[in-house]
C-alpha cells in the first residue's frame, strides 16, 4: 500500500482535492454571517423607530345636550372593517331616555368613489339610558379609515361630534428597513447558491456586497428613523382628509413647521328666554382673519366647547355646547335671576393652541314670573320673583377659605395668605374618603375670575357685571391623584377639631358674612389655618397611555390641590369643581390676595 498516494473521492473522476474557489466561498460566507449578526445586534440594540406618532386612543367627549349632562367615550376602532363602541355616561339626575346613534362619514378625497359617501349615515344604533348613574353602550360599523362624525338625537335636538379613524400607514423609514432585511435575506441566500455552485470565490463577493449593503440601509434607516419628524397629524394639526388619514406620508411630507392657526371670534345669538324659563344660547366660531366660520374645534380636556357663565348671584355654569353644525354650537339654560351674566367660552383650535375667548356683550336675562325649580349647572333653589332680589342658598354664598358643607358635603379649602406675584396652593378637602371621579380628565377644577370691587364680589345681583370687565378669567386643573386609599395628610393626623368638623358635616371654618375671614384669606372658627394636606400629586394617568382617565372609577382624593399666581392683588372669586357619587359638585369662595410685599 503507498501511504504517500493522494486520497480518493466517492464519485469517478474525482481527486478529493479542496478547492480554492470553495474554500474562499467558505471564507465569504463566513464573514457575511459576522455581519449580519454584528448589524442584526446593532439594530436591535438602536432606539425604536418612532416615525408615527400614536394614533387612535379612546375619545371623551362631554355633552350639554338638553337637560343632561353626558359623557361619551369612543373607544378606538381596532381594525377595518370594525366596530366602533359608544359608552355614555351619566350622572346623578340624569333623566332615562333613548338615544339614538348614527355614524357618518365626512371626509373628502380625490378620489370621487372613496368621498361618494360623505355625509350619509352608514350605520346606527340605540342606547338606553336607565334613571341611575352609570355606562350605557352601543356599537356602530366603521369601514374606513378617515374623519367622521357621531350623531346623537335625543328625540329633540342633535349634536355632531367629530373624530377621525387612524389608518395603518406605514412611513418611508418602515419601509426601507422592511426593504432592506428582505434584500438581504434573498441575498444571503444567493450568496449560499453561487458558493456551492461555482469554482471561482470571487463571483460570491457579489451578492455578498448586496447583503452588507441592503443591511447597512435597514440599519441606518432604524436609527435615523427615532429623529425623523412626523408628518402633520391629520384632524390635529391639519384638516384630515380620506387621503390624508389613509397615509399621511404620501400626502404631507415631514416638515416641522408651525400649524397655529389665528384667534376665533365667539358670537352669542339672540336668548329671549326670561329669568327661570328654559331657553337655547346659540354661539357661533369665526376665524379672526377672514370671518368665515371656524369648524375646526378639537377635543380639548374632555370638551370641544367648554363654556363659562357666570350670574348677578355670583353663581356658576360649566357646561358643554352641543356642535349642531359646521362652527355653530348650542346649549340649553334656565337661568334663574334678572340681571347681567357673563359668558367666556375655552376651546382648542386645530393646530391653534387653547384659547379662552369671553364675549363682550354677555347676555341680559329680563325678569319673568315667579318660579321655582332647581336651576342648571345643579344647584337648587328658589329664583327672584318679578321685582324682587334673587333668594340665593347660604352654600351659594361668597365665603373665604374653611370648611363648608355643598348638598351635603363638607369641603374644606386650605388657602394660606396668597400673595400677587408668588405662587399659591390651594388644596380642597371634599368629603374625607378617596372617592373622587375623574371629571373631564382631572381631579378637579378651579375657575378664578378677578380681581373685583369687595362690594361687587359679595353682591347679590352684580356678580355677572362686574365678571363682565374683570382683567383676569382662568381655568386651572388638579392633575393629582392618590390612590392608595388616603391621602399624604391623612385623617388620622389631622387635628381633632378639623376631623370632627368633616366627619359631621360641620361648616365649621367661616361663617357666612364673617367679612375678617374674608379680607384675611385664611380659615378661623374651627379652622387652624394649616388645612388639609396636599394629597398625592403622583399625576392622573390614563388607562392605557394614550386614553382619558376612567370617569366611573371613584378612587382619587379626598385632596384636590392646585397651584396659582395671582397677578394682582384684590379680590377673586374662585369656584371649585369636583365629581363625586356621579355628581359635580361646584364650590364658591371669596379670597382676598395681598400685595406683593406683604402689605395689606
Amino acid at each position: 500500500m503507498n501511504d504517500n498516494a493522494p486520497p480518493t473521492s466517492v464519485g469517478s473522476g474525482s481527486t478529493g482535492r479542496i478547492h480554492p474557489g470553495t474554500s474562499c466561498a467558505a471564507r465569504v460566507v463566513r464573514v457575511v454571517a459576522a455581519v449580519l449578526c454584528a448589524l442584526g445586534l446593532s439594530a436591535v440594540a438602536a432606539s425604536p423607530a418612532r416615525a408615527d406618532p400614536t394614533a387612535g386612543g379612546d375619545l371623551q367627549v362631554a355633552q350639554t345636550l338638553g337637560d343632561r349632562d353626558l359623557t361619551f367615550m369612543l373607544r378606538r376602532v381596532t381594525g377595518l372593517p370594525g366596530p366602533l363602541h359608544v359608552d355614555v355616561l351619566t350622572h346623578r339626575g340624569t333623566a332615562a331616555g333613548t338615544l339614538r346613534l348614527g355614524a357618518v362619514p365626512t371626509g373628502v378625497s380625490a378620489d370621487r368613489a372613496e368621498g361618494s359617501s360623505a355625509g350619509t349615515t352608514t350605520s346606527r344604533a340605540s342606547v338606553r339610558l336607565g334613571g341611575t348613574p352609570g355606562s350605557y353602550g352601543a356599537a356602530l360599523d366603521i369601514d374606513r379609515a378617515g374623519p367622521w362624525e357621531l350623531v346623537v338625537d335625543d328625540g329633540s335636538r342633535t349634536a355632531r361630534i367629530p373624530f377621525v379613524v387612524p389608518g395603518q400607514a406605514t412611513s418611508p423609514p418602515e419601509l426601507a428597513v422592511f426593504g432592506g432585511f428582505v434584500t438581504a435575506g434573498v441575498l444571503i441566500l444567493v450568496t449560499l447558491f453561487v458558493a456551492v455552485r461555482v469554482r471561482r470565490g470571487a463571483w460570491v463577493l457579489l451578492p455578498a456586497g448586496g447583503v452588507v449593503a441592503a443591511l447597512a440601509v435597514a440599519v441606518t434607516a432604524a436609527l435615523l428613523s427615532a429623529s425623523l419628524p412626523p408628518p402633520p397629524q391629520p384632524g390635529g394639526q391639519v384638516d384630515a382628509t380620506n387621503d390624508n388619514v389613509t397615509d399621511p406620508y404620501a400626502v404631507v411630507r415631514p416638515v416641522t413647521n408651525d400649524y397655529s392657526r389665528p384667534p376665533v371670534s365667539l358670537e352669542l345669538g339672540s336668548y329671549p328666554a326670561t329669568a327661570g324659563e328654559r331657553g337655547t344660547l346659540r354661539l357661533s366660531v369665526t376665524d379672526g382673519a377672514t370671518g368665515l366660520p371656524a369648524d375646526d374645534l378639537v377635543v380639548h380636556d374632555g370638551a370641544l366647547m367648554h363654556l363659562l357663565v357666570i350670574g348677578p348671584t355670583g353663581e356658576l355654569w360649566h357646561l358643554h355646547p352641543i356642535r349642531t353644525a359646521p362652527a355653530t354650537y348650542e346649549v340649553r339654560l334656565r337661568l334663574p335671576a334678572a340681571g347681567h351674566y357673563a359668558v367666556s367660552a375655552e376651546f382648542a383650535r386645530l393646530g391653534g393652541g387653547v384659547q379662552q375667548v369671553r364675549s363682550a356683550t354677555g347676555l341680559t336675562v329680563a325678569d319673568g314670573p315667579e318660579h321655582n325649580g332647581p336651576a342648571r349647572g345643579g344647584s337648587s333653589h328658589n329664583g327672584s320673583a318679578r321685582g324682587g332680589a334673587p333668594a340665593l342658598p347660604a352654600e351659594l354664598s361668597p365665603q373665604g377659605p374653611g370648611t363648608r358643607t355643598i348638598e351635603g358635603v363638607p369641603v374644606r379649602l386650605s388657602a394660606p395668605s396668597p400673595t400677587a406675584g408668588e405662587a399659591s396652593t390651594l388644596t380642597a378637602r371634599i368629603g374625607d374618603t378617596p372617592t373622587l371621579q375623574p371629571w373631564l380628565g382631572m381631579v378637579g377644577h378651579m375657575i378664578v375670575v378677578g380681581p373685583l370691587d369687595k362690594a361687587d364680589a359679595t353682591s347679590p345681583t352684580r356678580m355677572g357685571q362686574a365678571a363682565q370687565g374683570a382683567p383676569v378669567w382662568a381655568h386651572a386643573h388638579s392633575m393629582g391623584g392618590d390612590m392608595s386609599g388616603h391621602s399624604a395628610h391623612d385623617m388620622r393626623a389631622a387635628p381633632a377639631h378639623d376631623a370632627d368638623a368633616m366627619g359631621h358635616g360641620d361648616a365649621g371654618g367661616m361663617e357666612h358674612g364673617d367679612a375678617d375671614a374674608m379680607e384675611d384669606g385664611h380659615e378661623t372658627g374651627k379652622g387652624d389655618g394649616h388645612g388639609a394636606g396636599t394629597g398625592s400629586m403622583s399625576g392622573l394617568m390614563p388607562l392605557n397611555g394614550d386614553s382619558p382617565a376612567d370617569e366611573t372609577v371613584a378612587a382619587y382624593g379626598p385632596d384636590a390641590s392646585f397651584v396659582y399666581t395671582f397677578s394682582r392683588p384684590g379680590y377673586y372669586r374662585v369656584w371649585i369643581q369636583a365629581e363625586r357619587d356621579s355628581a359635580v359638585l361646584t364650590v364658591p369662595y371669596l379670597l382676598r390676595v395681598s400685595p406683593a410685599g406683604g402689605a395689606r
